[in-house]
């Protein structure tokens, strides 16, 4: 429940791509207020001019982070730089909304939820689509029973582009999908194997995860920049129901399946009986709004009532321990890693 009383001025350190969409929703929160945007670049510095006239621009991010004037930092720059830029803010007070991948190791993780702790500040990776209609409901429908127990997680997540100059695509793209699993079930991540392969600057283009969890639960993800066309198709297998989410639908993005399998065990191993359920098909209605307008209004509501995230730095430290562990098999082609 929102408490707000006192404006929450925030900074935005990165005005690229994602940038401007973050400071957007963030200005539009009540109770909240962009006060400076920080870039180094000239370019991204005029645009965030043009796009919030009266806010202070700054080329230097020390200024923002000992900036006593400034609650919370959103940093959303290269993963190389989140620890730096979040240990500082978190140094001088501040809370902090920081970009997937939280960070660029698990170790640097882990000391910036200590500080966060220490210093009684809150910590949100932003893994946007926890908060998108689609992924609201698919979560209500594993904890009401719909889907009864998850067999697997399968997804596409596939397109032409954007090549990173720092990350591969399993580190870019993947954190979306892992985070969703990590959301939706409460098995633990016990194993990961991952292959790829680079073909134009060193970083692969082209990653398959696989990610095997407790209770037999098990993760698929494949991710890629080198796709004819745009997939965003993710199939969920539970006990009772199938579930095929389609992120580019425009109105029916879930589409739930009454669609099963039934083992009836007999005297001996040659007489089990397999039976298939085949029932109707129904879209269920998926919530409209933006994800990012509902994760940075939550972010607002858990500095106010000092509240922890469910996005915490704890849930982005596991998916960065999945990253590292995809890293280390990829780097291996294949070999099975441990967690």
């Amino acid at each position: 429940m929102e408490n707000r009383q006192t404006l929450i001025n925030i900074a935005v350190i990165g005005y690229g791509y994602w940038g401007p969409r973050i400071a957007r929703n963030f200005n539009s929160v009540d109770g909240c207020r962009v006060a400076i945007i920080c870039d180094k670049n000239p370019a991204s510095l005029q645009r965030a001019r043009k796009d919030f006239p009266g806010v202070e621009v700054t080329s230097d991010p020390q200024s923002v982070l000992t900036s006593p004037g400034i609650d919370a930092v959103a940093i959303v720059t290269p993963v190389w730089t989140h620890f730096e830029l979040a240990e500082a803010a978190l140094q001088n007070g501040k809370h902090v909304f920081v970009e997937k991948p939280f960070t660029s190791t698990s170790v640097q993780a882990e000391q910036l939820i200590e500080l966060a702790e220490k210093k009684n500040l809150q910590i949100m990776v932003d893994h946007t689509f926890l908060f998108t209609g689609a992924v609201r409901r698919i979560r209500q429908m594993v904890d009401d029973g719909t889907l009864g127990k998850l067999y697997y997680y399968d997804s596409m997540r596939v397109n032409l582009g954007l090549f990173q100059h720092d990350v591969n695509v399993i580190w870019d793209l993947a954190p979306h999908d892992l985070a969703i699993v990590d959301y939706l079930t409460s098995s633990e991540a016990q194993c990961v194997t991952a292959s790829g392969c680079a073909h134009f600057n060193g970083h692969e283009d082209v990653g398959y995860i696989t990610v095997y969890y407790s209770d037999r639960m098990i993760a698929h993800v494949n991710v890629n920049w080198l796709s004819p066309v745009k997939v965003r198709t993710t199939l969920i297998g539970g006990e009772k129901k199938m579930l095929v989410w389609n992120d580019l639908e425009a109105d029916e993005k879930l589409k739930l399946y009454d669609k099963g399998v039934a083992i009836n065990n007999g005297q001996g191993v040659y007489d089990l009986l397999v039976s298939y359920r085949s029932g109707d098909m129904w879209a269920p209605k998926v919530e409209q709004t933006e994800a990012l307008a509902a994760e940075t209004r939550y972010f607002a509501d858990c500095i106010s009532n000092n509240e922890r995230p469910f996005n915490d730095g704890r849930a982005g430290l596991r998916i960065v321990r999945l990253l590292e562990a995809a890293e280390k098999s990829l780097k291996s082609r294949g070999v099975p890693v441990d967690l």
